[in-house]
């Protein structure tokens, strides 16, 4: 069993929590862009209060631990362990609720290549405790603004978890998905469960545009972030957003089983 003590020890080793890989200009260049109600950085969430830098600089600070000095400007940015323990309870919690009811569940992630085992894990163990884990629009074409220019996306599914997949520059073994923020995907698969008259999610799992754009619409979320995923802090704090863990997510996809390991486990279900 993973307690909090051994998974706050692994947080800091593998550099999930504690200093992470993660700029403090990467952060600050999301905060500005979040500041200016850039798309890049909102992902789907329409703030409804005003957030200038230092705002959104002193909720980061509060919800991750890193920073509250303005004058701090490079370097590597620093999550709180403490945090991300307390977030993780947090989303276990829900976790329960969802698993105790059977309710419907929608899993996505923009971050495939790290991940999706973390997500898929939670997803066999709803899935078991008689959750519908939800499939909508598979097979759909999703338009995404890249740097690239409008790319054609393919919205798929691996172990229950949705992801994209950019059909112009796969290959045969590449890793499954692309790295996306876009909220578009949700969205296409919201409405596409909608439209079929089936099962819409009590509860959306995911990170980036995946939980900023279920929250914006109405939806339950919750999901991971990093430091400079200040959209699904402020989603939370605005109550879009059910609970925002904060966490590295681009370390080593193998760094997340211990997680897994820890939020089943609080959510009393089956590994």
């Amino acid at each position: 069993m993973v307690t909090p003590g051994l998974l706050r020890a692994h947080l800091v080793a593998a550099r999930l929590a504690g200093v992470v890989a993660t700029s403090r200009e990467a952060s600050l260049r999301s905060y500005r862009l979040f500041a200016a109600r850039d798309p890049r950085a909102l992902i789907g969430i329409d703030p409804e209060g005003t957030w200038g830098v230092r705002d959104v600089l002193a909720l980061m600070a509060e919800r991750c631990g890193v920073s509250a000095d303005p004058r701090y400007t490079s370097g590597p940015d620093v999550i709180d362990p403490e945090r991300t323990l307390a977030a993780l309870d947090a989303f276990a919690g829900r976790l329960r609720e969802v698993a105790r009811r059977g309710a419907p569940v929608l899993f996505g992630t923009g971050h495939p290549q790290r991940l999706l085992g973390f997500y898929a894990r939670l997803a066999d163990a709803l899935s078991a405790a008689g959750c519908d884990v939800l499939t909508p629009a598979q097979g759909r074409c999703v338009d995404i603004l890249t740097r690239f220019g409008l790319r054609t996306h393919r919205l798929d599914y691996v172990r229950g978890v949705a992801l994209v997949r950019d059909p112009a520059s796969e290959r045969p073994g590449c890793e499954p998905g692309v790295h996306s923020h876009s909220p578009l995907p949700v969205r296409v698969a919201l409405d596409a469960a909608a439209a079929a008259g089936g099962p819409l999610p009590e509860l959306v799992v995911g990170d980036h545009g995946w939980v900023c754009g279920a929250g914006q619409l109405g939806f339950e979320a919750i999901g991971l972030a990093d430091t400079d995923d200040p959209a699904l802090f402020v989603g939370e704090a605005e109550g879009r957003v059910s609970v925002a863990v904060p966490v590295d997510d681009a370390v080593r996809s193998g760094h997340y089983r211990p997680l897994a390991r820890y939020v089943l486990n609080r959510a009393c279900l089956s590994q």
